[in-house]
């Protein structure tokens, strides 16, 4: 069963088509049942660099921010079919300009940031050594079940 995928295109920057977004997303998501709605919003910078700004304490626009959903209260578990994911935010400028800069295929490096944010809506980090090991190894065999190379050569 496939996520349920909301995308807001926010900004006239070129961005993947959704069906290319949710083939993305699901293979992340693949090994979680039950989870829901998941938002993928596509920004400019200035609306990346402000969210960045005011969640990160970073002022500048970043390529993906994940902002994980509130669980619904228990009362309210049983009649959801499904719960809700989270949002990401993804800044088709910032996107665009790495992939150019690091020698990817913009298709690669969108595919990698769905991942990389769907991961961390599931709870993957990479601010240890340890954790970002075993998150750039799972982004790694999904990329590759993909056919895209390693996105940390």
């Amino acid at each position: 069963m496939s996520v349920s995928l909301v995308v807001q295109r926010a900004c006239e920057h070129d961005a993947p088509q959704d069906a290319l977004l949710q083939s993305w997303a699901d293979i992340a998501l693949r090994d979680h049942p039950g989870v829901g709605e998941l938002v993928i919003r596509i920004v400019d910078e200035a609306e990346s660099q402000a969210l960045n700004a005011q969640y990160r304490d970073k002022d500048k626009p970043t390529n993906v921010l994940s902002f994980t959903a509130e669980p619904l209260p228990e009362e309210f578990a049983e009649l959801a079919d499904e719960q809700a994911l989270g949002d990401l935010v993804i800044c088709a400028a910032v996107v665009a300009a790495e992939a150019q800069a690091q020698g990817k295929s913009l298709q690669a490096h969108w595919a990698h940031m769905v991942i990389h944010g769907c991961l961390h809506l599931l709870g993957h980090d990479h601010v240890e050594a340890d954790e970002a090991e075993r998150m750039e190894d799972l982004e790694r065999k999904l990329l590759a079940e993909l056919n895209f190379s390693d996105p940390y050569e």
